[in-house]
Order: C-alpha cells, then structure tokens, then sequence
C-alpha cells in the first residue's frame, strides 16, 4: 500500500466514524427516549426543607373583618401558620369593612416595608392600585382568594376553584336528580356577591347541570351572611311551590337558608352547601336535614398563602418541586363532602 493509499484509507475512517458519531448525537437530541438532565429532575426523597428555618422575614396581612366564619377562619389561619415559623414575623392591618377602609391600612403597611404581603381584598378590582404599588415599591404581593384584575399587581394568586365549586355541586345534583329518574327538575340556585367569584361559580354550575340536559329555575342573590341567606331563601321557596335541589354557595349563609327552609317546613327537596364549615359536615354526617352535600372553598387556603409568602420572601422555591422559586399561581381543587367521606374532612371544618 503506497502513503498516498494510507492516507486515504485514515481519512474515510475517521470520516466514517465521525459520521457515525454524528448520527448517534442526532438520534440523541431527537429520541423521545432522552434521558433527562439530573439538573432538572427531583430526586426521591429530596423534597425535605421548606420548614427548615431560613432568613427572619416580615409577612404583613390585610383581609376584609371578620363578620363571619369562612372570613374568621381565614384571619385565624393565617395569624396561627405564622407563629409556626421561627423565622416570620407577622404584621396584620384592620382589613376593615370596605375596600376605602382597606387601602388605607394598605397603604400605612407599605411604608413599613414588610418583605411581603398577603391580601385579601374585599373587591379585587377596587385595591388593585395599591397592590400595584406595592409591588413597584419593591414588595411582593400574595393576592389570597379574590383575585386582582392586574397581573402585575401580585407575584403569586393563591384561590380556591370557584368555577369547580360550581361544577362539583352541578355533577353532585345532577347525577342524584339522574339516579332518581327525575326527568324535568326544578332546581334553585342561592349565589353569593356578585362579584367576579361568584359569577364563576354559577357558570361552572350552569355548565355542570347542562350536561345533564338540566338548568337553574330561580336564581338569587344573597351576601354570604346568614340573614341574607334566610331572605332569599324564603323568597326562592315562596317563587318555587316545588323544587327537587339547591345549590347554597356558602355554608356561613347556608345557616339561614336552613332557617328559612325549616320555617317553610319544606322537605321535598335536597341541597348542597359550599366552604365545608363544620356546622355543614356535621349536619351531612347527621343526615337529619335537606342538606346532604358540600363542595369544598376551604380557608385553610390563608395558611397555605403564609407558608408560599415565606418561602418567596426568603428566595426557595417548593420542596417537592425542581424549579428554584415558588409558581405564580395556585388553584385548590374543590371536593364534595357527602355522609359517606364526611369524617375524613372533619379536620379542615371551620
């Protein structure tokens, strides 16, 4: 063999095998079988640390009062998952009864400068400015439950799933009404405030009933107030002479709906609840009234918004999850709590 042939032959080998590792590096890159990098995955058992004490963080709190008990749970929650933590302190302002009341103590909690704040605000729409001040000026916003319309106004929404509720309550009516053989029922529908989170539950329960071939017959509109409710539920029973379901929004007003309805003494029909106070589960598990369901909108929801705060203030993320900080957003799921589970959600009735 000449050098020139030599040559020749060297050069299509390392032709052929860079060819060769070229092939095998592009069925890499494109094979659905890639193996991830270790640098983006969690390893099993690795999800330990998020209550291991961090930096000392001030976590400031603003909610409307507490004129009833979903709203008293929420104050009660946040200020008790605070004083677990070593390393928080918590500054709560007089949410007070209106949106004008809360901007102000809003506005006096910001020039404190707390590293970060939880609010949930009577009207989202009506403190959205002072939310997006707050954060201009430096300090994140937790937006807890009623959700501002700007989304720059918050690092992180934390909510319950309003239009689940409506759609958990919509499938627990309808597949009842269904197994009964009920072909056209008279279904009536006690909404809170109209305000955007209830315009969502009742979509969610409309879409729910539809699939059913079903529809709300009467709708009102109480306040998420037990006297409220009692009003309008008399008046939805005076409009329906007979009626097969309801759908409560809020257990807190579900008190006087029940009042009314006993008043009526009205019984041919069932209902459904929402929140899951604990009056609700243990009226379910009793099983001696019309109520027989509730679709859960729990205020464990406020704990959950001090441990997220905390975290995002002292710059973790998740522990069970690979990214470095805290998601923007997260919705809890809404559940039914019916005789049969009703002990399992004993612990989170309010």
């Amino acid at each position: 063999m000449t050098q020139h042939s030599r040559d020749l032959s060297r050069r299509r080998l390392l032709f052929g095998g860079a060819a060769v590792g070229a092939a095998t590096l592009l069925t890499a890159c494109t094979s659905n079988d890639t193996p991830a990098a270790s640098t983006q995955t969690k390893a099993a058992g690795d999800s330990a640390g998020n209550n291991a004490p961090g930096k000392k963080v001030v976590i400031g709190f603003s909610a409307p009062a507490a004129d009833h008990g979903w709203m008293g749970a929420i104050h009660a929650n946040a200020k008790a998952q605070a004083a677990a933590y070593s390393d928080v302190e918590f500054k709560e302002v007089d949410g007070g009864s209106n949106s004008e009341a809360q901007r102000s103590t809003l506005g006096t909690l910001i020039a404190q400068k707390p590293d970060i704040i939880v609010v949930l605000p009577h009207d989202g729409k009506e403190v959205n400015a002072v939310a997006l001040q707050a954060m201009q000026a430096g300090i994140p916003i937790v937006n807890l439950d009623r959700a501002f319309p700007d989304a720059l106004a918050s690092r992180l929404v934390i909510k319950g799933d309003n239009y689940g509720m409506g759609v958990s309550a919509g499938h627990f009516i309808g597949k009842q009404l269904k197994d009964k053989g009920v072909a056209n029922p008279v279904i009536g529908e006690i909404a809170g405030l109209e305000i955007p989170l209830t315009v969502e539950r009742s979509a969610g329960f409309a879409a729910a009933l539809a699939t059913y071939g079903f529809k709300v017959n009467n709708r009102r509109s109480a306040e998420f107030t037990s006297d409220s409710g009692q009003r309008e539920a008399a008046q939805l029973l005076q409009a329906l002479p007979k009626i097969d379901a309801i759908w409560n929004h809020d257990d807190d007003q579900g008190i006087g709906v029940l009042a009314a309805i006993k008043q009526a003494n009205r019984t041919e029909f069932f209902m459904v609840g929402g929140a899951g106070s604990k009056l609700a589960i243990d009226a379910i598990k009793a099983d001696n009234t019309v109520l027989k369901a509730t679709v859960t909108y729990n205020p464990s929801m406020a704990s959950s918004a001090i441990s997220l705060a905390r975290l995002v203030a002292q710059g973790r993320g998740l522990g069970d999850l690979t990214e470095l900080q805290v998601p923007k957003e997260v919705t809890l799921t809404s559940e039914t709590i019916t005789k049969e589970n009703a002990s399992s959600y004993d612990k989170l009735g309010f």
